[in-house]
């Protein structure tokens, strides 16, 4: 058995994390040995003598946590030859980590078939942080350490991966936005600048049937800067007639312009001014949206959008749950031409 103050190590290190009691830091540091490979199968324990010397901890506090680690599985006592490690999987239901942006239809739909994909042995505690960093931040520090896997749609900025890399690499996959970490960390994402460039160039004919290229772009939100850079690229390239507007403002439709929009409450208000006003999608003026779903291929005979398939983003992040084999893959953008462009 490796020295035990590796143990001690592993356990003292929970410590640092607040949320922590001192039964889970036992716990949940002989977990993390035992993923490390610094206790094995077979390995004797620390007796609860030299756990309280070496810890500090009360008596009772080391025998509950032993307790658990018994009726999980991990452990078995042996009269007066003390613990040992019987198994270094836990028999409770694998518990899952997922951290998202918020319940729009698009993420609803990822959710819908992650957690279908998963089956009912897995145990899944969702987690939104808005796109609030402070609030990102605390949710990772809060689950670091208490999960099996962990599911993350990240927040850029400059402490990211910095708060990321706490969390174990072979249990971490990152989805949606991609953030540049240690090579051995897996993530399912998308990409924006390329993909919103030919989209743009794919229905070049279309918007040239219109007389301005409206986008509705929210500086410091949750829509990507690099479909903003591919506008004003494409526009400039194509000499477009474009513009860039903070937000839609209700009953401001006129005919005779293309509008495009990421989110889908302006989707919303504009198609509900088209319908007041009655104009015709497609020829009066155009709309494109970002993000495809089933309501935006029904109504007003179609949507044009653009999209990854969130769906299919679901089932293989569910793949890395149940398998854990390191994967990176940006997943492929389609354009939906449908009736409004």
């Amino acid at each position: 058995m490796t020295e035990d103050s590796t143990i001690f190590h592993e356990i003292k290190q929970l410590s640092l994390l607040a949320h922590y009691s001192k039964r889970e830091q036992i716990v949940q540091g002989v977990i993390n040995s035992l993923e490390k490979k610094i206790i094995n199968i077979g390995d004797a324990m620390p007796s609860v003598n030299q756990m309280i010397n070496n810890l500090g901890f009360a008596r009772q506090t080391i025998v509950d946590a032993y307790k658990e680690l018994k009726e999980s599985g991990i452990l078995e006592s042996k009269n007066r030859l003390g613990y040992f490690v019987i198994s270094d999987s836990s028999n409770q239901p694998l518990k899952v980590c997922l951290i998202i942006y918020a319940f729009d239809t698009f993420q609803e739909t990822f959710y819908e078939n992650f957690r279908k994909s998963l089956g009912d042995q897995v145990t899944v505690d969702l987690f939104f942080h808005h796109n609030n960093y402070d609030v990102f931040q605390q949710t990772v520090n809060k689950v670091n350490s208490k999960y099996g896997v962990y599911v993350i749609a990240p927040i850029e900025g400059p402490e990211t991966a910095g708060l990321l890399e706490q969390l174990p690499a072979k249990k971490t996959l990152i989805v949606d936005r991609f953030v540049k970490l240690n090579p051995s960390y897996s993530y399912i994402v998308q990409e924006f600048s390329d993909s919103s460039y030919q989209a743009f160039v794919s229905l070049l004919d279309e918007i040239r049937k219109f007389d301005e290229f409206i986008f509705f772009f929210k500086h410091f939100s949750a829509e990507p800067n690099d479909v903003l850079n591919s506008f004003q690229k494409f526009i400039k390239d194509y000499k477009i007639n474009g513009t860039i507007k903070n937000y839609y403002e209700q009953g401001s439709i006129e005919k005779h312009k293309v509008y495009f929009t990421i989110h889908n409450l302006e989707l919303w208000e504009m198609l509900k001014d088209v319908k007041e006003k009655n104009l015709k999608l497609g020829q009066d003026l155009g709309i494109l949206s970002h993000n495809d779903d089933n309501i935006k291929e029904i109504i007003f005979d179609g949507i044009t959008t653009f999209s990854i398939d969130f769906a299919e983003m679901g089932k293989l992040a569910a793949e890395f749950v149940k398998n854990r084999r390191p994967i990176k893959y940006i997943m492929p953008t389609k354009l939906f031409k449908r009736n409004s462009l």
